[in-house]
């Protein structure tokens, strides 16, 4: 099987200014995530898309391979992961004469994931032959039991409510958070014109725990994953 795995990772962040290369425990975010890709050392290409001269000169440093720039319609807030996945497989098939047969794609802001994750996350979506594939983490809040919604009539219902009277979190379905850190699709699939969804008749997903499966979002995460580190409560497996 022949592997691309991409980071993508747009300059113009909201949330956090200038994250993907703002220092984080002495290197720039994208290096976390550049690091662990190279580590599980499966992939044929690791590759950055990006818009950011700057992301991409801090790509390069820390060994990833950067054969285009994001154009600025792929670059805005409006546009889909998978269209930037879809013109990243098709640019690194031009640029390298190769066919892959899967994209795995990390997000540069989950450095606290690990290399067993990347390789059982990957195991899993051949396993199962899915389109698409990604991590979850276990829910803090259920729609069958405490996730309520404003019915039509203005009162509150739950957003799922169930056949029968469900007591207690522990008892309702289990049900996941997608935490923004692994993905994994078919080639095939991305290859595609028009629109890509992630959810297909074959989707599937992969359980991490919530610590390394945390996904930096604000500055607020930016600071707790900060303090794992520096405080021990966390190691990078690299």
């Amino acid at each position: 099987m022949k592997i691309l795995l991409t980071i993508a990772a747009r300059g113009g962040s909201k949330g956090v200014k200038n994250k993907n290369i703002r220092d984080l425990c002495g290197k720039p975010l994208i290096a976390w995530s550049i690091a662990q890709a190279i580590k599980w050392g499966k992939a044929d290409r690791v590759v950055v898309s990006t818009d950011s001269p700057a992301i991409a000169d801090a790509a390069r440093k820390y060994g990833a391979q950067v054969p285009f720039m994001r154009p600025a319609e792929l670059a805005n807030d409006t546009a889909g992961k998978q269209s930037v996945l879809h013109h990243a497989l098709l640019e690194c098939e031009k640029t390298y004469s190769e066919k892959y047969d899967w994209l795995i794609d990390l997000d540069a802001t989950s450095p606290l994931r690990i290399i067993p994750d990347i390789e059982n996350a990957f195991n899993e979506a051949v396993r199962l032959n899915t389109l698409t594939f990604f991590s979850v983490v276990p829910s803090h809040k259920n729609p069958y039991f405490n996730m309520v919604e404003t019915a039509p009539s203005g009162f509150v219902r739950l957003c799922k409510p169930p056949e029968k009277p469900i007591l207690s979190r522990q008892t309702a379905p289990a049900v996941y958070d997608m935490n923004a850190s692994i993905y994994v699709y078919k080639a095939e699939y991305l290859r595609q014109e028009g629109p890509l969804p992630l959810f297909t008749p074959s989707t599937g997903m992969y359980v991490m725990d919530q610590i390394s499966g945390h996904d930096i979002d604000t500055e607020g995460d930016f600071k707790f994953v900060e303090y794992l580190v520096k405080e021990g409560f966390w190691q990078f497996d690299l």
